[in-house]
């Protein structure tokens, strides 16, 4: 068994979620995988033979899932920056992790566990920093607009 995982991991905290969090995150993104499931034992403090955590790994990035109780809950303070290539690519991702969460603005939504994502394609950095600043407030407006971001917008505000 594996248990390697990157030299830093974010930590998510759930309240008994962590399992299917794991799994949902694992079924929405391509080259992906569950590293492994820990369980309390008798010493606690969760209930013995529950899930405590589940290690698993996105696209290269490893991350462990926590049951930990109601203790803490997520914020927008911390999300997940997914750069994508495509239009298609952004519309999958948005559809499967906007699913019973909150689409919020400007590429970002929160998940149906409450965590905070911002599905991106790759060119929005380059158009922002483009060193017309013209070109690059024309595209800042065009996505201050937008909930899911749409490249063709973006693109069409950047030639204007």
């Amino acid at each position: 068994m594996n248990l390697s995982l990157s030299k830093i991991s974010p930590n998510l905290w759930f309240e008994y979620q962590a399992e299917q969090a794991a799994q949902f995150y694992v079924s929405t993104f391509s080259n992906s995988r569950i590293l492994n499931v820990a369980y309390y034992g008798d010493a606690g403090p969760g209930p013995a033979g529950s899930v405590m955590t589940v290690s698993f790994e996105i696209e290269g990035m490893s991350f462990i899932a926590l049951n930990g109780g109601a203790h803490f809950s997520f914020s927008p303070a911390i999300s997940f920056l997914v750069d994508c290539d495509t239009q298609e690519e952004i519309d999958e991702l948005w559809e499967k992790l906007s699913k019973d969460g909150e689409e919020v603005e400007c590429g970002w939504l929160a998940d149906q566990f409450g965590v905070s994502w911002q599905i991106v394609p790759k060119l929005l950095r380059e158009r922002l920093n483009d060193p017309d600043p013209i070109k690059a407030q024309q595209v800042m407006k065009a996505m201050l607009q937008m909930k899911k971001l749409e490249i063709k917008e973006l693109e069409k505000a950047y030639h204007q």
